[in-house]
């Protein structure tokens, strides 16, 4: 199986499509959101109803049959265009693919069609206060009573939970055998007896908001475990290489608008005579923020094309560097674009300095760039672990 290292004409044609919709909302229609506590509700609907949420989810749900590489497109292009959806990154690209991959039947057509539409939001909940990157310390435990599950434990940053159907909860249980506990997801509905939210207040200019989650003996029906419960480790890293790819096409997008709107600047602004983008000082780090951008679409590309290939392991290492490199190269690309509009890159009016935060974020989620170095480290290159 050849891949190609550039769009395809498919993939153009998505891009260019998702730009053209991106456009018609843009910047000032997220910053308005923002502005007024809202969320991207009606940008959310329309890519919705276009096919673009759904398009790595499959046809006999709804979906578009692709896979997380169409999916990584569609946010990459409504980042480039200053309105991401980071809904986008949990709701069909993890909670969609966990369950198209390990659902039962019924869970995939009680949940499927309105993750691929838009109509359905799920969020998804593993970090934990006292765990951190850990995820071998987490302390929410499912224990059987009688053909129930009973889930108990809390859980923090979990984005969109205000408006989340259902969140998708890692939680362990007891291995019969060993007595060891095992990672379990569990579907938990926004209304279940003893699931309470509290909004984390965070420095950060975003519609999605974030949450700490506390399950007091929430108690769910047998069918909320999705798939077998002893596939728990596989099916929680089938979630986590997509979040990875999105991760870093949420960044890339990000990038590329920064840049867009410094390399505008840099054409139009005249000082002394000529714009300012003549002037090697000013166009060879954006040119250098261009180039880091592409590298990290580039391994992006690859990391979705293993796994849209069914190659796991291989798409866990790319998925981890591909991440890596977006997030390196989106702070690059941001900072620089700041610094290009002097005093302007902090006026309100430009937008470009909540970006500064918001670039940050990729270095730190969904995992931080020393566990991949980690990762790196010791899978790839076989040195000992640290930790």
């Amino acid at each position: 199986m050849s891949h190609a290292v550039v769009d395809t004409e498919e993939h153009r044609d998505l891009r260019a499509a998702v730009a053209a919709l991106g456009a018609r909302y843009g910047r000032e229609y997220f910053a308005s959101v923002v502005r007024d506590g809202k969320h991207t509700d009606e940008l959310w609907a329309e890519a919705g109803k276009l096919g673009y949420l759904g398009v790595n989810l499959p046809e006999e749900y709804g979906g578009g049959g692709g896979g997380i590489a169409e999916l990584a497109i569609v946010l990459e292009e409504l980042g480039a265009a200053g309105c991401p959806l980071l809904m986008m990154v949990v709701s069909p690209a993890i909670c969609g693919t966990v369950i198209a991959r390990f659902g039962t039947d019924a869970q995939k057509r009680a949940w499927l069609p309105g993750l691929a539409s838009g109509t359905t939001k799920m969020a998804f909940g593993i970090t934990e206060p006292d765990a951190g990157s850990n995820s071998h310390r987490l302390t929410t435990t499912a224990r059987r009573d009688g053909r129930d599950w009973v889930l108990t434990g809390r859980k923090v940053f979990v984005s969109g939970v205000d408006f989340a159907d259902a969140t998708l909860v890692v939680g362990r249980t007891e291995d019969a055998r060993t007595g060891r506990l095992k990672p379990c997801l569990f579907i938990v509905g926004r209304d279940a007896p003893g699931f309470t939210r509290r909004q984390i207040a965070m420095e950060l200019a975003a519609p999605e908001k974030q949450f700490e989650l506390v399950l007091d003996d929430v108690r769910l029906p047998a069918d909320a475990l999705v798939g077998d419960e002893d596939a728990g480790l596989l099916q929680l890293f089938a979630g986590l290489n997509p979040e990875r790819v999105m991760t870093a096409a949420f960044a890339i997008g990000m990038g590329r608008y920064a840049v867009a709107r410094a390399v505008d600047y840099a054409r139009t602004r005249a000082v002394w005579d000529r714009p300012i983008g003549a002037h090697q000082a000013i166009a060879h780090p954006l040119a250098q923020a261009h180039i880091e951008l592409e590298l990290a679409r580039l391994m992006t590309q690859k990391a979705a094309f293993l796994y849209d290939a069914g190659d796991d392991a291989g798409a866990g290492e790319a998925a981890n560097m591909a991440k890596y490199a977006a997030g390196e190269a989106a702070v690059h690309a941001v900072d620089q674009a700041v610094h290009t509009l002097g005093g302007n890159g902090l006026t309100a009016e430009y937008g470009l300095a909540s970006l500064i935060t918001a670039a940050r974020v990729a270095r730190v989620a969904p995992v931080s760039r020393e566990m991949i170095l980690n990762y790196v480290s010791h899978q790839t290159l076989g040195l000992p672990k640290s930790y």
